[in-house]
């Protein structure tokens, strides 16, 4: 089943009965599969491009380099995450799974306003970003992609709105200081690595935690959605399309209208050689103090509000911290009636 291909041109350029209809397709795709891939989202090629080099650059280094940017501690959610070092099946309050068969580079924003509402973020939101010495074209190359990914995020929450039935730019007050951040992953298989585990995969099965992710992926096979007639369903996205996925605290706002993807990344076949993937994940979420809750427009008889309200940054942090401790999350699971083995 190919996934929905949404057009985010007309939104930017075209007129109201545009909008409107870009807003019932997005509906109809979060509403069945949660997971979609979107054109027009003006993205320039070079800009990918010179991400994806530089990051391919700084993942060749010798792990002992590399690891002069990790963070040092679990719950600070910025620089290099080596290989086998999380286990994302946790963020699931999963029993102890394998570690994944990823290296990660995380940032979040180069500059952060010096006021009281940022300087009071808990759990280092708004830390600094950790950059290895000696490479500037790196810095340079990943925040134009991370303005780009965030501009693209950014408009479909303004989506969201309409497509929700609610006012145009109701997600504004709860998104204006998201704490975002941009996850940066490589996949790789050396032909003298030794093969996974039973079960074990290059990223487990998980949902995403916050209100929408854009993923800009390799189109090479490795990742899967769980589809809603239960059966895990490889995509690949076509070229020059980007990819979207709901994370939980839309799913949690709209009481599951909207489901929260589970996903995974699994294992290339063994032919012998080296097997590389790659793939930049920016997440947009909700300001720390943003109290999720129902919408009013996902309420009616008989379907009362599935969620307790949450604020974002609790829930932000306590799945964070559970594939990073390799010990279960204590996290709201909107994936619970979906588990699949990871």
């Amino acid at each position: 089943m190919p996934l929905p291909t949404l057009d985010l041109g007309p939104w930017r350029t075209g007129p109201l009965q545009a909008r409107e209809r870009i807003a019932r397709e997005l509906d109809a795709a979060c509403s069945d599969i949660g997971f979609l891939q979107i054109v027009g989202h003006g993205v320039p090629a070079p800009v990918i491009e010179a991400m994806r080099r530089e990051t391919e650059a700084f993942f060749a280094l010798p792990l002992e380099q590399k690891q002069r940017c990790a963070p040092g501690r679990p719950g600070l959610n910025r620089g290099y995450a080596a290989m086998g070092s999380e286990a994302l099946a946790y963020s699931l309050g999963a029993e102890p799974a394998r570690p994944d068969l990823f290296e990660a580079f995380n940032v979040g924003p180069d500059a952060v306003p010096d006021d009281a509402w940022h300087r009071a973020a808990p759990h280092d939101f708004f830390a600094n970003n950790l950059w290895p010495d000696a490479m500037p074209a790196l810095r340079a190359a990943v925040m134009r992609y991370f303005a780009e990914a965030r501009r693209v995020a950014a408009t479909l929450i303004e989506v969201f709105a309409p497509a929700l039935g609610l006012p145009q730019g109701w997600f504004r007050p709860y998104t204006d200081r998201s704490t975002l951040t941009l996850r940066i992953l490589n996949y790789e298989r050396r032909p003298e690595d030794a093969a996974p585990a039973p079960g074990q995969q290059r990223m487990g099965a998980h949902t995403d935690y916050g209100v929408v992710t854009v993923l800009c992926a390799d189109p090479v096979p490795g990742l899967e959605v769980l589809a809603p007639d239960g059966h895990w369903q490889a995509v690949t996205p076509e070229p020059g399309a980007l990819l979207v996925n709901l994370g939980d605290m839309t799913a949690q706002w709209t009481n599951d209208r909207w489901r929260s993807t589970l996903h995974r990344v699994v294992p290339p076949p063994d032919l012998g050689g080296r097997a590389k993937r790659r793939s930049a994940a920016f997440f947009f979420d909700a300001n720390y103090d943003a109290r999720i809750e129902c919408l009013p427009t996902c309420v009616r008889p008989g379907r009362p509000a599935k969620y307790p309200p949450v604020l974002a940054g609790d829930h932000l942090i306590a799945k964070i911290l559970g594939p990073r401790t390799l010990a279960p999350s204590r996290a709201t699971n909107t994936a619970s009636d979906r588990v699949r083995p990871a």
